[in-house]
């Protein structure tokens, strides 16, 4: 199971957690999105899916991945909305996904900005973590704190997505983790060019190595 996470919030997270899947997609897998930003969801909406069925109704089925709805815009992927979720509905579902994790179909949560409790919960089911910043220097910082707080709940940062990037910066160092792909400006919608399907394939490839 993947984090994407970041540590300020309009950096990047829910488009790189749609097009990582979308990536990992194109490697032969069926990869869930679960939307974990219980205060600013937004998935539902970057994908064209129904913000009902969420969270909750994934807890109460016998099989949560079958309440995800395939990914509107994108129907290669599986997405599940936040929708009637608290904390500890949440961090129930992303445990029974843990534990019930199919061999070869990778569930990615989008998670909320920042090191809140709120924050740590699906860090906390995670086994890795994908790190998501853009290369200022506040966003930067409040990464490393993300990257740190990742380490400590044992999801350790398997890669980095620099959005708005011009590839110059190398936040490998600052951040603990030497696979960094730079997503560049780009002036259609990020997720429609081909320009960002390529970056975040190479994310795929690199998450995919590392067994994740």
């Amino acid at each position: 199971m993947l984090a994407i996470a970041g540590g300020k919030g309009g950096c990047g997270k829910t488009t790189t957690a749609v097009g990582l899947a979308r990536g990992l997609a194109s490697l032969g897998t069926r990869p869930l999105v679960v939307d974990a930003d219980l205060d600013m969801p937004d998935l539902h909406h970057r994908t064209g899916v129904d913000r009902q069925p969420g969270i909750a109704a994934a807890l109460d089925s016998e099989d949560p991945r079958a309440v995800a709805q395939p990914g509107g815009r994108f129907p290669e992927i599986d997405v599940l909305p936040c929708a009637g979720a608290d904390t500890a509905t949440a961090a129930a579902l992303f445990e029974r996904l843990a534990d019930e994790g199919r061999p070869g179909d990778p569930v990615l949560l989008d998670c909320p900005a920042g090191a809140s409790p709120d924050a740590a919960v699906p860090l906390r089911a995670a086994d890795r973590t994908v790190l998501v910043s853009t290369p200022r220097e506040r966003s930067l910082r409040d990464a490393a704190k993300t990257a740190a707080m990742a380490r400590e709940l044992e999801a350790p940062p398997v890669a980095v997505v620099l959005v708005r990037s011009d590839g110059h910066l190398d936040p490998g160092e600052l951040l603990g983790c030497s696979a960094v792909v730079h997503v560049p400006e780009l002036s259609e919608p990020p997720l429609e060019t081909q320009e960002s399907a390529a970056r975040h394939l190479q994310c795929a490839k690199s998450v995919t190595k590392r067994n994740i």
